[in-house]
């Protein structure tokens, strides 16, 4: 059977609850303070434009690396059977947008 509690050991498991609560109640304080609730809220929020913009980054580079691999081999030399057609599909696209501004002005 357990020894009785005396006085003193109840009194000092009082000041020992107490200071638990309070330092629970400090704790919650801080974290419904109205400047921690914007702190958090801006954190959030920095870390999903983060995430966003990486996803961004990401997939960008990965159609930039695709691209750049469809007009230039394994040893960075440019394919010409690729470029060429590509340049001249990009001189008529400019081309014909060229004509068609200098008709639409007359």
């Amino acid at each position: 059977m357990p020894e009785p509690r005396t006085p003193a050991d109840i009194e000092a498991d009082i000041v020992r609850r107490r200071h638990q609560l309070a330092e629970a109640l400090d704790e919650l304080a801080v974290r419904v303070h109205p400047q921690t609730l914007v702190g958090d809220a801006k954190a959030r929020a920095s870390a999903a434009v983060d995430r966003t913009a990486g996803r961004a980054y990401v997939a960008v580079n990965r159609v930039v690396s695709q691209a750049r691999g469809q007009f230039v081999d394994e040893q960075g030399s440019p394919r010409l059977e690729r470029v060429v057609p590509a340049a001249l599909a990009a001189t008529a696209v400019v081309g014909l947008c060229v004509l068609s501004a200098r008709r639409k002005r007359r």
